[in-house]
C-alpha cells in the first residue's frame, strides 16, 4: 500500500468523523468472505494427507508410521514459516504475500500429486504446508484492521465458524477421488487448484484497508503509516514483555482441547468399542456446534463489551474453559451404550471449543499495536498452537498406551482445562491496563500527527 506524500491531516481529538470511519472500514465484509476462502484451504490441507493417505499407502506401500511422519512435518514446519511469511508481509504487502502464500501452496499441492515415492511426497507436503500456513496470521491481521474492537468478536467469529463449516464439506468432497484409480493423486491435484483458485480471489477482490485502519485515533489520518514505527526483531521480542500476551499464550499451551480432534475417534473405537466407521458419526455434530460456538460467541462477546467492558472478555474466555471441563467429564469419563448420545456431546464440546475464536483474537489485537498484530498472529497461531499439538499428541500418545486413553483425556480435557481457566483470572488485573497502554500509544501518534 503507498504512503500519501502529503503531511497527515487530523481531525480534532474528539471529532466523531475519525471514529464513525473506523468502524465502517470499505470493503470489510468482502475482504471477511476473501479471508474466509483463502483460510479454508489452509484448514482442508491440514487434514488432507490424513484423508488421502489409506490410498495412497496402497499406492506407494507405505505404513501408519509414514502418516505420523507427513502429519508432524506438515506441522512442525509452521514454526519458522508462520513468523517468516508475516515478515514478508511486512515488505511487500499483505495482499501480495496471501497471493504468494496461495500460489506457491498450490504449486507444491500439485507437485506432491506427481510424487513417485514418500521422500518425494514428504517433501512437497511440507512445502505445500509451509506456504499455506503463512495465510492465518496475515489473515487475522487484516481482519483486526477491517473491523474495530467493537465488532472483532462478531468477524472472529463469522471467520471461524464458516471455514469450519466449509471444510467439514471440502474434505469429503476431496475424498470422492479415493474411489478412482490413483486417486489420491487427483486430490492432491484439487487442493493445489483450489490454492491458485483462492489466490486469484485475493488478488482480484481483497482491498487492504491498510495498517491501523480500524482505529479510532488513526483512521482519519491521511499518511498513518508514516507514523507507524517499523517492525524490527527486538520490537517482535518486546510482545512478550506485554503480560497478557505472555499469559494467552500460556494459555494456549494448557489448552488440552485440543486433543479431543487428534485422538477422540481413537477414544471411542479402543474404549467404548465402536467401529471406525461408526465413531467418524460424532465429526459431523462436533463441527455444526463449533460452528454455533464461534457465530454465537462473536455476538455474546459484543454484548458482554456492552455491560462489562474488558472484564467481560475475560470471564467468558475461562466459561469457555469450564464448560468444556464439564462437558469432556461428562462424555469421556462415563460410558454410553449408543452413538447418538456421543453425538450430542461432542456437539456441546464442539460448541464450548468454538466459543474461544471470537474472543481469543479480539484480546490479543486490543493488546498489541496495529503493525505488530500480523507478528503477534504467527507467535499465536503457528508457534505456540505447534508446540500444543505436539506436546499434546506425543504426549497423549505415548501415555495412552499405559494409562488408557479416558485417564489421559481426564488430565488434559478436565483438569487442565480448569487449570487453564484458573490461569487466565489474571488477566483480570493486566488485560485492562494493557488496552489502555494500546489507547495511549495511538492517541500520542495522533496528537503527534496535529502538530506535524
Amino acid at each position: 500500500m503507498t504512503t500519501h506524500p502529503s503531511t497527515p491531516t487530523v481531525a480534532e481529538p474528539n471529532h466523531v468523523e475519525g471514529s464513525a470511519e473506523a468502524r465502517h472500514v470499505p470493503h470489510r465484509w468482502r475482504n471477511l468472505a476473501v479471508l474466509t476462502g483463502v483460510t479454508v484451504v489452509d484448514n482442508t490441507e491440514a487434514g488432507l494427507s490424513a484423508t488421502l493417505f489409506p490410498t495412497i499407502a496402497a499406492a506407494l506401500k507405505l505404513q501408519s508410521s509414514h502418516l505420523g511422519l507427513l502429519a508432524a512435518l506438515g506441522k512442525l514446519i509452521a514454526v519458522p514459516a508462520g513468523p517468516a511469511w508475516a515478515w514478508l508481509a511486512g515488505r511487500i504487502g499483505r495482499r501480495k504475500a496471501l497471493v504468494a502464500t496461495t500460489f506457491v501452496g498450490g504449486a507444491f499441492g500439485i507437485a506432491a500429486g506427481f510424487a513417485q515415492d514418500f521422500v518425494q511426497l514428504l517433501i512437497f507436503n511440507t512445502l505445500m504446508s509451509a506456504a499455506i500456513i503463512g495465510g492465518s496470521p496475515i489473515a487475522n491481521a487484516i481482519i483486526a484492521d477491517s473491523f474495530d474492537d467493537s465488532q472483532r468478536g462478531k468477524a472472529a467469529g463469522y471467520f471461524y465458524g464458516f471455514i469450519s463449516l466449509i471444510s467439514s464439506f471440502v474434505g469429503p468432497v476431496i475424498a470422492l477421488f479415493t474411489g478412482l484409480s490413483d486417486g489420491w493423486r487427483y486430490g492432491m491435484w484439487a487442493i493445489g487448484a483450489i490454492c491458485i483458485v483462492a489466490g486469484v480471489a485475493v488478488a482480484a477482490l481483497l482491498k487492504d484497508p491498510g495498517v491501523g485502519a480500524s482505529e479510532k485515533q488513526l483512521a482519519d489520518l491521511a499518511g498513518r503509516e508514516r507514523l507507524t514505527p517499523k517492525v524490527t526483531v527486538r520490537s517482535v521480542m518486546s510482545l512478550f514483555r506485554i503480560p497478557t500476551f505472555s499469559v494467552m499464550m500460556m494459555s494456549r499451551l494448557l489448552s488440552g482441547h485440543l486433543l479431543i480432534a487428534i485422538f477422540g475417534i481413537q477414544f471411542l473405537v479402543a474404549e467404548r468399542g465402536f467401529t471406525n466407521a461408526v465413531a467418524a458419526i460424532v465429526l459431523l455434530p462436533f463441527g455444526l456446534g463449533y460452528f454455533a460456538g464461534t457465530v454465537g460467541g462473536g455476538w455474546l462477546v459484543g454484548l458482554l463489551d456492552r455491560v462489562f467492558p474488558h472484564n467481560g472478555r475475560v470471564a467468558y474466555l475461562q466459561g469457555a474453559q469450564v464448560l468444556f471441563a464439564v462437558i469432556a467429564f461428562v462424555a469421556t469419563q462415563f460410558s454410553y451404550n449408543t452413538i447418538a448420545v456421543y453425538g450430542i456431546f461432542w456437539a456441546l464440546m464442539g460448541f464450548a471449543q468454538g466459543a474461544n475464536p471470537p474472543v481469543n483474537r479480539p484480546i490479543v489485537a486490543a493488546v498489541i499495536l496495529p503493525e505488530l498484530r500480523g507478528q503477534a498472529f504467527a507467535i499465536f497461531l503457528t508457534v505456540f498452537e505447534t508446540i500444543g499439538w505436539a506436546v499434546f499428541s506425543l504426549g497423549a500418545g505415548a501415555l495412552a498406551s499405559s494409562l488408557g486413553i479416558q485417564t489421559v483425556f481426564l488430565w488434559t480435557l478436565v483438569i487442565l482445562m480448569l487449570v487453564n481457566a484458573l490461569v487466565l483470572t489474571v488477566l483480570h488485573r493486566f488485560y485492562p491496563r494493557d488496552v489502555r497502554r494500546v489507547v495511549d500509544e495511538l492517541e500520542r501518534r495522533r496528537a503527534e500527527a496535529a502538530v506535524s
